[in-house]
Order: C-alpha cells, then structure tokens, then sequence
C-alpha cells in the first residue's frame, strides 16, 4: 500500500468513477482500476462496489477512505511546516473558493495579499463547499469557503452573514409581493445549484420540511446564467442578497425571502488540528479586516 494508491481511491471516489477519475490525474482508466485493484488485493478487503451510476464505497472502503483524508492531509502538513522554514518570503497558498459569492467577498482580499506578499503563489480550486471540504481533508487546499454548520472535523472563521431572496420573472404573479415564504413557492419550479453546493442541499431539505418536493428544471453553478434563466421565465432562483444585487436586471424581481434559518453564513475552515501556514494565517487576518471595515462602514 502506497500513498499513490491511496490518493487513486480518493480521486475515484470524488469523481465517482474511474475514467473521470483518471482524467482528474492525468493518468489512463487502467491504471487507475489496476492500483485500486492491488490495494484490495494487499488490504484482502473489496473497497468499491462498481455499477452503470458509478461507484459507491463499501463498509471496508469507507474507513480506508476516511483514513486515506486524514493521512493525505498530514502529508500536505508536513511540506508546509518545510515550507515555512522560508517564512513569507516564499511558498504556495491553497485556497478552495466557491463560484457563489467569491468575486464580491474574496477578490479584494486576493488583490490586498498579493501587494502585500509578492513572493506567495495563490492557487485557487473552486468547486461547491460539500466538494471543498473533502478537498480540505486530503489536504489539497489550507482553506476552504464553506457554509454554517460545518462539520465537527474543521475549525472556521466568519465571513459573511447574507438572507436569501428569491428572484423571479419580473411578469411573474409573486414578484409584487413584499417578502416570501417557501410555502408561497411550493409550486413554482426551481432553478437550483449544481451537486456539491452545500446551499441547494439546504433548500431543497427545507422545502421537505415544510412538506413538498422543489421542483427542479434546471441546474446551473454559475450565479449570472441562474439569473439569465429566471429572467428567461423558467422559475424562481434563491440567491444570497448581495450576490443577487449585484445582478439586477429590470425584467427580474428581487423578492426579500422571510425564512432566517436559510440564512448564507459563509466562513473560512479548516482542518482542526491541522497545520496552518504562515500564509493561511495573513490570509485570514486580511479576511477578518475587511469584515471588520464592512461593519463598520
């Protein structure tokens, strides 16, 4: 058993399948099924079970899996502790950012960090939180955008604090309406987030809890197309405040949303207990300043 194999298993697993898997590591399919195939071999255990829908981990797969995080995430501690031997004068920053909302909440602080340290590579991974905080845990990135509550295994910092709103068609029967309740929307169709965004998953539970189905005709994890087809009158969209604002068009209503337990709270985490890089911590500080300036402002 080596970290290679280890790091195949992981890949497979988040792009539920081998061929994505082995696009992901630029490697070829059989490559990717023969390393998995010799780590079930050596651990005497079958870690996947295969089907057309893709992959799913079996009781043994899982822990290997979980295991697998925690060690690929001690691995990246280990060469930043190195890394840090150099200080801020050089080195790398991973960061995991969300498509939803990074351009108004962490552009600027990009631009601030590196006029202030030149000599740190930023490297960026966007994907939807669920699928950042799996990444946090092999430890591609330091830190990650994700949403309240997360899981017990990260630490955070706050971000932001947004309500939602739904947008509709401006012709639409409830874009006059004051404010809204998902009640009011049971049976307006939904244009949702893609699979790994941690909101849509929000939404649509909250939905079911007030005892209906959203339904769905389509998915999009680009903020400016999920406007452009509510505009175009396929259905009603629930974006965080700021981010809707900043897309107004005249022939979209913005509807304040009266359900405060969907609130976006974005925060940064990260693994708790894990090594934070000198870099992640100036990251965070920059964060928090321009918290604090929005509050205060």
């Amino acid at each position: 058993m080596d970290i290679r194999q280890l790091k195949l298993l992981v890949e497979v697993v988040r792009h539920n399948g081998f061929s994505a898997a082995a696009e992901a590591v630029f490697a070829s399919q059989p490559t990717v099924s023969k390393a998995i195939r010799q780590l079930e071999d050596e651990l005497g255990e079958v870690l996947l079970e295969r089907s057309r829908h893709g992959v799913r981990l079996t009781p043994a797969g899982q822990i290997v899996h979980r295991r697998a995080l925690a060690l690929l995430g001690e691995g990246e501690d280990m060469l930043r502790e190195l890394q840090e031997l150099r200080g801020l004068q050089r080195g790398e920053l991973h960061l995991g950012l969300a498509s939803l909302g990074s351009d108004v909440l962490f552009a600027p602080v990009f631009a601030h960090f590196r006029q202030l340290h030149p000599q740190i590579e930023l490297h960026v991974l966007e994907r939807g939180s669920e699928a950042l905080e799996e990444s946090l845990r092999a430890g591609e990135i330091e830190l990650a955008a994700s949403l309240l509550p997360v899981a017990d295994d990260l630490q955070w910092q706050p971000v932001r604090i947004e309500p939602l709103v739904a947008l509709l068609p401006r012709n639409h029967r409830l874009a006059e309406r004051a404010g809204l309740q998902l009640d009011d929307l049971a049976d307006v169709p939904f244009v949702l987030f893609e699979k790994g965004f941690m909101l849509n998953r929000r939404i649509v539970q909250a939905c079911l809890t007030r005892g209906f189905s959203p339904r769905e005709v389509a998915r999009s994890a680009q903020p400016d197309f999920i406007v452009a087809l509510v505009a175009a009158g396929i259905g009603v969209a629930l974006l965080p405040h700021m981010i809707a604002h900043a897309r107004q068009r005249t022939d979209v209503a913005i509807v304040p949303l009266h359900e405060p337990e969907l609130d976006w709270k974005m925060v940064l985490a990260w693994r708790r207990g894990g090594y934070l890089s000198s870099a992640a911590q100036a990251w965070l500080r920059l964060v928090a300043e321009q918290q604090a300036d929005n509050a205060g402002s």
